[in-house]
């Protein structure tokens, strides 16, 4: 592989993983700055869970306005709700949008995000390292080749002889003194 593509797409491999590990560290800062949101005017209800999944929950409550709402996005950190569960919600006042069940917080998306950024620059590493070996691999091949295409003629036995090799050899490995 040519040595500036090799470059290149090792470059690649380290921006994504940047990018996933800067996507993840947005997640946390968004979930503290949510669960800032609630905690500066928290208002505490009961909430009805109409649809749950490991990442999604779709839940219904009524403020003590009267107002019924379902958050656009759902709850922050569903884990472990079900439909039909009847759980305790803290929310956002000032944006019903941003609710969560009552007792959770932002600390939950620690452990996933350092988790995404970990596997993420665990598969860049493989990667890389896999695409160095075979490059390693590809030049050592094509440095053989090269070295059999110049060797010139063959004796026609069809092995390598020391006699074939017309450079100069010393007769001893110790160094001569001249006396």
């Amino acid at each position: 592989m040519n040595p500036v593509i090799l470059r290149r797409v090792q470059k690649t491999l380290l921006v994504i993983g940047l990018i996933v590990t800067v996507m993840a560290s947005a997640m946390v800062v968004a979930a503290f700055r949510n669960d800032a949101a609630i905690n500066r005017d928290k208002g505490t209800v009961m909430a009805d869970i109409v649809s749950a999944d490991r990442l999604h929950a779709v839940a219904y409550f009524q403020t003590p306005d009267g107002q019924i709402y379902s958050p656009r996005l759902g709850l922050l950190y569903p884990t472990e709700l079900g439909t039909g569960q009847r759980i305790s919600v803290e929310y956002d006042q000032s944006n019903p949008d941003v609710a969560k069940p009552a007792g959770r917080g932002a600390s939950l998306a620690i452990i996933p995000a350092l988790s995404v950024a970990a596997l993420t620059w665990l598969i860049v590493v493989a990667v890389m390292v896999l695409i160095a070996e075979a490059n390693r691999r590809l030049l050592r091949r094509a440095a053989r080749r090269a070295g059999e295409d110049d060797s010139g003629p063959d004796d026609g036995d069809g092995g390598d002889h020391p006699d074939d090799d017309p450079s100069p050899r010393p007769a001893d490995d110790r160094a001569t003194v001249d006396a």
